[in-house]
This record gives structure tokens, sequence and C-alpha cells, in this order.
């Protein structure tokens, strides 16, 4: 096993990769419901999760936790994102459907390629 590879498996076993990349368990899961009581069967654990799940997911569900600042609150709350959270309070709120679904993927995709990038640079620095 090379020095490279060591080390950058010692960083990853030392849980420093951002909070909001981690998979949560389960119950700390994103549950998507589309009213109250109706749940969808749908539940992201993590944010590339969460947003692969926001592309498929009936607009529906979107628009009802969109609303009630659902997302916000589990960025927010459970994954420990508040950056990300308050991109998210920045949408505009008369916004629904498609056109929410778009701007809530953008700005997820975004976020999530720059934590990606920026946990790549923390591998590097500790490979030197």
């Amino acid at each position: 096993m090379s020095k490279h590879t060591t080390v950058k498996k010692k960083f990853l076993a030392n849980s420093e990769r951002p909070s909001a990349l981690r998979t949560l368990p389960y119950d700390k899961g994103f549950h998507f419901y589309t009213a109250i009581g109706n749940y969808t069967g749908e539940t992201a654990t993590n944010l590339v999760n969460f947003a692969a799940k926001l592309e498929v997911i009936g607009v529906e569900s979107v628009n009802f936790h969109f609303k009630r600042s659902d997302f916000q609150k589990w960025i927010r709350d459970i994954v420990g994102d508040v950056k990300l959270a308050e991109k998210i309070d920045h949408i505009e709120l008369e916004l629904t459907g498609e056109k929410l679904r778009k701007e809530l993927l953008g700005t997820l995709q975004a976020h999530i390629s720059e934590l990606k990038i920026a946990f790549s640079h923390q591998i590097r620095k500790h490979e030197e």
C-alpha cells in the first residue's frame, strides 16, 4: 500500500469528512410526504441522496415541504449545514412545481460540488 493511500484512508477513517456529506441513520433521514400523514415511501439519508430523490419525487411533495420550510429545517438541524439552509431560504416563496424543483436542485448540486472540492483540498493537505 502506498503512502498516499495510507494517508487518505487514515484521513477518511478519522471522520473528518464534512458532516453535510455524511450518511445519517434512517430515522434521521428526510422522509418525503405529499401531505401530513401521506408518506411517499421515499427517504434520503445524505445530501447527495436527497438531491437524487428530489429529482424524481412528485412535485406535490416538493411544494408541500418547501412551503413548510422542511428542507431547510432538516438541512440546518439534522445535516448541520447552515449555509445550505440559508441558500434555500433565499429561493422565492412563490415558486412551485418544476420551476421550484429546478431551483432547489441547482442550489443543492452547486453546494454539494463546493463541499466535495473543499473536502478534496483537505485530503491533499493531509497528504503533503
